[in-house]
């Protein structure tokens, strides 16, 4: 078949992965040679922490990209296809790439993140400048942008309708892998000196952290192996995700977050597994992760801005008692144990349980009074799988400020919620140790505990663990009022 394309260079982003990659599928049918590169983006990197868990992953997963194209292009009988790798602004190390190997188009997959969108479009019109396109396609999604819209052709703003819309369009074209092998004879061996390897994390000026230690590997062979054990206990997953002392989730959040893993890979696996519940709550977790990238896409305006533009007027506490606050939130030094173990875990391990980090959101808005865009900007910083459409619309709907959020007056009691899912301790003990010797009973409420079993345990209160920083009881009808101001504000004089 005669293809239209001399050259192309696909440019690989949030996609880390070779089986089942739309913008490598796409490049290899359309040109007789086809190269790939990936960028560490100095515009990203500069803006980190110097030990940051997700570079190492994203590193990790870059040399086993490198690795499996070159595996991939042996296979079809063509010797030393490589990655292309650089390090330095990534529009114009791609851009300056494009030149280099003379191609005729760069191909990549959709980005909706602010940063992205605005950098794609300054690389579209310098290719543009010397006659290269850039093609983009979706990938990293099973439905986006205007897929999945209302009758009238408008964006669903409540889950459960779009959940609804999204299942009764789903069928195998949308779930089928792209077939990267059928085509993969037009990958080309990397020019002289192209293919530089890929550099240290010293050389990027990073500092290596705790992920082998964690047990954290990047790339898609450690991803398929998370999959793999997962699908073994996926049957469980509507009552094991509940519980953070327990192995219930899959793990995957960072896979997905980098495509080591194809988006499609997991749907097919759960859309398989109709009479399982737990399979089919899976599902419904992927897609809310679908409902939060189209509304990013569709009202933009919640990056920095409560979707629902009303709350932008609560009064959130400020100044440097807030300050405080936030700070002990942070360090995990609230006087809860579960919200400070949760806190630890973060801190600890770049990943907190879904669970929790509706329950630390909820408490730093709802108990703290604190803005929940403070949250959002920390949990940015520090999550491994940090996605900034799922985030944003996860510290949205805990502030019940999102298109679809829980009720504002829907206040997450943190006592409640530590003896219902954590009703042992084991999830406080394994990251709150001073506590762990306390009863079962009191490991939730240390300030409940008399003299006699906190001596016991070891424990001054004040000392080896704080005291609870504010009184949920208290703090609940304080969000309550701070709430209702602004929905009075929104009634209409009576006449």
């Amino acid at each position: 078949m005669d293809k239209a394309l001399d050259g192309a260079l696909v440019w690989l982003r949030r996609d880390l992965r070779v089986a089942d990659n739309a913008a490598l599928y796409h490049a290899l049918k359309a040109a007789r040679r086809v190269w790939c590169a990936f960028v560490f983006d100095r515009e990203i990197l500069d803006t980190l922490p110097r030990a940051d868990r997700r570079v190492e992953f994203i590193r990790q997963s870059v040399e086993t990209l490198d690795a499996d194209l070159a595996a991939l292009a042996r296979r079809h009988g063509v010797d030393g296809a490589r990655l292309i790798v650089r390090h330095g602004r990534g529009a114009d190390e791609i851009v300056a790439l494009a030149s280099e190997l003379h191609v005729q188009a760069v191909y990549a997959s959709h980005d909706d993140d602010p940063y992205a969108l605005a950098r794609d479009a300054e690389v579209r019109g310098a290719l543009a400048g010397r006659g290269v396109a850039l093609h983009t396609s979706k990938d990293h999604v099973v439905f986006e942008r205007n897929e999945v819209l209302t009758g009238s052709g408008k964006p669903y703003s409540v889950f459960t309708p779009y959940r609804t819309a999204w299942m009764g369009k789903i069928d195998d074209f949308y779930l089928r892998s792209y077939p990267v092998e059928r085509h993969a004879a037009a990958l080309a061996p990397a020019p002289p000196g192209g293919a530089r390897g890929v550099p240290t994390l010293a050389a990027l000026g990073f500092l290596p952290t705790n992920l082998d230690a964690l047990k954290v590997h990047g790339g898609s062979t450690a991803a398929q192996a998370l999959l793999d054990d997962f699908l073994g206990r996926v049957d469980d997953y509507d009552t094991a995700r509940d519980y953070p002392a327990i192995k219930g989730p899959s793990y995957l959040g960072v896979h997905l977050r980098f495509g080591t893993v194809s988006i499609r890979a997991l749907a097919r696996e759960a859309v398989a597994r109709p009479t399982s519940r737990g399979a089919q709550v899976w599902l419904s977790e992927l897609v809310w992760r679908d409902f939060y990238q189209q509304l990013l896409h569709h009202v933009p305006h919640v990056v920095g801005h409560s979707c629902k533009p009303e709350y932008d007027r609560i009064r959130f506490e400020h100044g440097k008692h807030a300050d405080e606050a936030f700070a002990a939130w942070c360090q995990g030094r609230t006087g809860y144990p579960l919200i400070d173990a949760a806190m630890a875990q973060i801190v600890q391990s770049g990943y907190m349980h879904n669970r929790l980090r509706m329950v630390t959101a909820s408490f730093l808005v709802k108990d703290l009074g604190i803005d929940w865009r403070r949250g959002e900007a920390w949990f940015a910083e520090h999550l491994i799988d940090y996605e900034l459409a799922s985030n944003n619309g996860g510290w949205q709907w805990a502030a019940s400020t999102g298109s679809d959020a829980q009720p504002w007056f829907r206040i997450f009691n943190p006592l409640t919620q530590s003896r219902k899912f954590d009703p042992q301790g084991r999830f406080i003990r394994r990251y709150l140790p001073q506590l762990a010797r306390l009863g079962d009973d009191l490991i939730h409420a240390p300030w409940e505990a008399g003299p006699i079993d906190l001596q016991a345990a070891g424990i001054v209160l004040g000392r080896d663990y704080p005291k609870p920083i504010v009184d949920h009881a208290e703090a609940r009808e304080k969000t309550l009022k701070r709430y209702a101001a602004v929905r009075d504000a929104k009634k209409p004089l009576s006449s």
